[in-house]
């Protein structure tokens, strides 16, 4: 339990420092969104996995889309069709009806615990996953739709505070 404790302090410093240095560079930026995001993200990521752009997963034909946010944040939005297996109690059952040759497309917010997720599956043998580049706030920041069980919506979980300054366009929900 403390390491767990340390980790999740470890994770949000590092997410204040590079939330910091994004926001320093600002100023000094014409497309400052895209270039402070693609900044935070080339730091934060390994790039152990295949990495797959927005625009790319778009167009993709006969794909599977793995949401890999905790369900709360799925239940608010998430790219339609997908199927939602969670982080912290992340279960490979929950996709038992998955064949290992399909082609598959995991995200969440921003991409790092969507990166997590791949290597497990690559693990399981899971032969073509991909990770969305920007997660499902890039997807939106470049204008394509997510849904709840309603129907489309413009809803989208932040993730919290400081991870939700990197969603640009829909509305950040309140709920938590």
């Amino acid at each position: 339990m403390q390491k767990k404790a340390c980790l999740y302090i470890r994770n949000h410093v590092i997410l204040a420092i590079l939330l910091l240095i994004s926001l320093c560079s600002v100023a000094q930026e014409s497309k400052v969104e895209s270039k402070a995001y693609s900044r935070m993200l080339n730091t934060l990521l390994k790039h152990s996995v295949n990495e797959v752009s927005v625009t790319e997963a778009a167009q993709a034909k006969d794909v599977i889309f793995i949401d890999s946010r905790e369900k709360q944040e799925y239940e608010v939005s998430h790219i339609q069709d997908a199927k939602w297996v969670g982080y912290d109690d992340f279960n490979m059952n929950r996709l038992k009806e998955v064949p290992k040759d399909r082609k598959i497309i995991v995200y969440c917010s921003v991409g790092a615990r969507s990166e997590n997720i791949s290597l497990k599956l690559e693990e399981a043998g899971y032969k073509d996953v991909s990770n969305l580049y920007g997660g499902i706030f890039e997807w939106v920041n470049q204008g394509y739709p997510v849904y709840n069980t309603e129907g489309q919506t413009n809803k989208v979980h932040p993730y919290n505070m400081l991870w939700g300054v990197w969603l640009n366009k829909g509305e950040k929900s309140k709920e938590k």
